[in-house]
């Protein structure tokens, strides 16, 4: 089982094995390591099967910061102080860096920086992807670090839909709705997760873990999508439940692609580009290529919504069509950011 939590330093102790790579890597880890259980200080803390495998460390600053060169000016900012995971082929990194953007959200902050060795060249690439840049070095008694700053200012939204996670441009695209069953919904989103599910319900995998998604789909306007559109993540109703009050919007995505059956040679191209990040295995995959109108989503998980909406506010609030087929269906631009509005969505995610 696989459990990402906000906890305590004191809860995990120095001597996991976990931290050993750490303590070579920077002399005084220990000391600060124990400073940090006195203030009571917490980080994201991340368990594979019981053992420690992520750890993420966040620190809110505003000063000057001066131990950098250049120095950065007074500024409302982020630091990843610690940032470590042994991620075995899943895409662990990816969510702790959502976390980590997602904190700075909360917090209202538009800046994150961290520092990395050289030699972390797989975190430094996973750094850069998601729109974090090299401005400075910092030099201590282990070695030179590089430093990376990420801004989520609008000003800097540059297009490339990955540099500029978790932003949401809203302009010159299009937005729908999309269904998803449970069964799938909740291993598909985990920050989405509803307050009557539990954590048992996912595991370790590249599908949890990513900001990535791929979904598949044999619904035949679905191949409108295109890249940039933005996607409102529909959690279908319960079984033996009332859709009016067990259908729930929970998410916003963004549309990174969209493969029709005839863009791939053959059912096993199809396989290898759907399932490393799809809740469906080889199996379930493949028993769906006879469909004619089988699409592949690609997509970028930038939220979830914070007060999940259900299809009667849908429909009474928004003015979503109560007769319109839920499973996919375009909305308007007004309608997008009512559900934004009403589900809690920082205006810091959304660009207009």
């Amino acid at each position: 089982m696989d459990t990402l939590e906000f906890g305590k330093f004191q809860d995990i102790p120095l001597s996991d094995e976990f931290f050993d790579s750490l303590k070579k890597d920077y002399k005084d880890f220990a000391n600060w390591y124990v400073r940090k259980v006195s203030e009571n200080a917490s980080a994201y803390i991340q368990k594979t099967n019981g053992k420690l495998t992520g750890f993420m460390y966040l620190k809110v600053e505003d000063g000057e910061v001066t131990d950098v060169i250049p120095m950065l000016e007074p500024k409302p900012r982020i630091k990843i102080g610690t940032f470590k995971v042994e991620a075995h082929g899943t895409k662990l990194g990816e969510r702790l860096i959502k976390k980590a953007f997602d904190y700075a959200i909360v917090k209202n902050y538009e800046e994150l920086y961290i520092t990395v060795f050289p030699k972390h060249r797989n975190l430094i690439s996973l750094l850069e992807e998601f729109g974090f840049v090299h401005i400075g070095e910092k030099k201590t008694d282990d070695g030179i670090e590089n430093v990376f700053i990420k801004s989520l200012s609008h000003e800097r939204i540059s297009g490339n839909l990955r540099s500029d996670y978790p932003l949401i441009d809203t302009r010159n695209v299009k937005y729908y709705l999309l269904g998803i069953y449970p069964k799938w919904h909740s291993q598909l989103f985990p920050d989405s997760i509803l307050n009557t599910e539990t954590y048992d319900l996912l595991s370790d995998t590249s599908y949890t873990n990513s900001i990535s998604k791929t979904y598949v789909s044999w619904i035949a306007d679905i191949k409108k999508i295109k890249k940039g559109d933005i996607l409102i993540i529909y959690r279908t109703k319960e079984e033996g439940k009332a859709a009016e009050y067990s259908s729930v919007a929970t998410s916003i995505c963004v549309a990174e692609e969209i493969r029709l059956k005839a863009d791939f040679n053959n059912v096993d191209d199809y396989i290898n580009y759907a399932q490393p990040f799809s809740v469906f295995d080889s199996k379930e995959l493949k028993k769906w290529w006879i469909h004619t109108n089988l699409s592949v989503i690609k997509m970028l998980y930038n939220g979830a919504l914070t007060k999940r909406l259900i299809r009667k506010t849908l429909m009474d609030d928004v003015g979503l069509d109560r007769e319109s087929y839920s499973g996919f269906r375009g909305i308007t631009k007004q309608q997008l950011l009512r559900i934004s509005e009403l589900g809690g969505v920082s205006e810091r995610l959304i660009v207009c």
